[in-house]
């Protein structure tokens, strides 16, 4: 501001709000002039300094519109990445507070949280976090698990008794009910075995009436007239009565016929290892699944079936060296000596995972079996399982 105009000014405020005085001096003018010059001089400079953000800011949009119009060539995903890389670098994420863990809700950790007493979860409740999260980690596995085919799972172990046909029925069942269904359980032993009677319901007809029509079913309904349907949305093909003894024909049929109408076929295999039966299923196996007891028995006869199959090399080799052993527990108790030594033969088994089922009482009962009536931690083991058997599947396209 001008020197003329600043005294001007402040003569004009003395003469308003003082009593007249002689004329000020052109120094004394000046001397009173000189604060407002300083304060006209501070502003100068902030204005100089906002004219310099405003041009940096307008320097900083042009560059973005640059950059933005760079972007445009880019794929759809490039695109979506870089979105997702500015939209993280605005002013309310950087300030933002670390994610903290959730807080307690149960117990009396929850009830402190719940009235605004931030808590975190006990040792257990997180336990059980963990464990929720890996269940829904594995049953997104199998839900989104997709082949060119129909691919197929032998259950088989040379020792009877041992919880091949439970094995079948609920990791069918898993499968089934975590894809909403296209999952057949069937029945491929040389003689009538026990999967029509631990299945649920009581079917008409089942694996032998489907043996004598085999040439006649060329439909997804007419298949279904010899299946007993699962609340887990599994279709099981076992005897209900007496029938006539398998062939191995028999069961390459039986699987070609299945596979035309399910995306999963899970094999009940009897005791005969040896025998023709046993051959066609191994030949339409994709994954081999080994239930033992926590008997020396079982085991040893598991591991022989092991050795025998990467002798013969080839398809029965590669199933032997991917196999999953499914442990079970059915009460009896087991002593120390025995269960160290069966936990040295699996260590050595050179298969692709161990899963150890719990005792459920539901299993132990021997009458039938229903999915939804396992104990929560049986249906875990069951689901980790069956992620592992279609995590390892590996179809070729041609």
């Amino acid at each position: 501001m001008p020197e003329s105009t600043a005294a001007y000014s402040i003569d004009s405020r003395i003469t308003r709000f003082a009593p007249p005085e002689p004329i000020v001096s052109s120094d004394a003018a000046a001397a009173l002039a000189r604060p407002i010059e300083i304060q006209t001089e501070t502003a100068m400079r902030t204005r100089s300094r906002a004219e310099s953000r405003l041009a940096e800011s307008r320097l900083a949009e042009a560059a973005l519109a640059q950059s933005a119009l760079a972007q445009s060539a880019l794929a759809p995903s490039a695109l979506a990445e870089s979105a997702l890389a500015e939209s993280a670098l605005t002013p309310q994420s950087l300030r933002a507070a670390p994610t903290r863990p959730e807080p307690a809700r149960t117990g009396v950790r929850g009830l402190l949280s719940s009235v605004g007493i931030r808590v975190g979860p006990s040792a257990a409740e997180q336990a059980q976090r963990d464990s929720d999260a890996r269940l829904a980690r594995d049953e997104t596995v199998i839900r989104q698990a997709t082949w060119t085919r129909a691919v197929s799972v032998l259950v088989a172990n040379r020792k009877g008794g041992v919880g091949k046909t439970p094995v079948s029925l609920l990791l069918g069942g898993t499968l089934a009910s975590v894809r909403g269904g296209s999952v057949c359980v069937l029945e491929v032993s040389d003689d009538p075995g026990a999967l029509g009677y631990r299945a649920e319901g009581s079917p008409a007809n089942g694996l032998g009436e489907l043996l004598g029509a085999l040439g006649r079913v060329s439909t997804a309904g007419q298949l279904a007239g010899y299946t007993a349907p699962q609340t887990s949305f599994a279709s099981v093909i076992g005897s209900v009565g007496d029938r006539r003894a398998l062939t191995r024909d028999d069961v390459l049929q039986l699987c070609g016929l299945i596979d035309a109408f399910y995306g999963i076929r899970v094999m009940d295999s009897g005791n005969q290892t040896s025998s023709p039966v046993f051959a066609g299923a191994l030949d339409t196996a994709d994954a081999l699944v080994i239930p033992v007891l926590n008997s020396g028995d079982a085991v040893f006869d598991a591991l022989s079936l092991l050795e025998r199959l990467r002798r013969m090399g080839g398809r029965p080799a590669h199933l032997a060296d991917n196999a999953i052993i499914m442990r079970l527990t059915d009460g009896r108790p087991v002593h120390p000596q025995v269960m160290e030594r069966v936990d040295r033969v699996i260590a050595r088994a050179g298969v692709a995972g161990v899963f150890s089922v719990p005792f459920d009482a539901h299993i132990a009962e021997r009458g039938e079996l229903t999915l939804g009536s396992l104990d929560p931690a049986t249906y875990r083991v069951f689901a980790a399982a069956a992620a592992t058997i279609v995590s390892s599947l590996r179809i070729p396209t041609n």
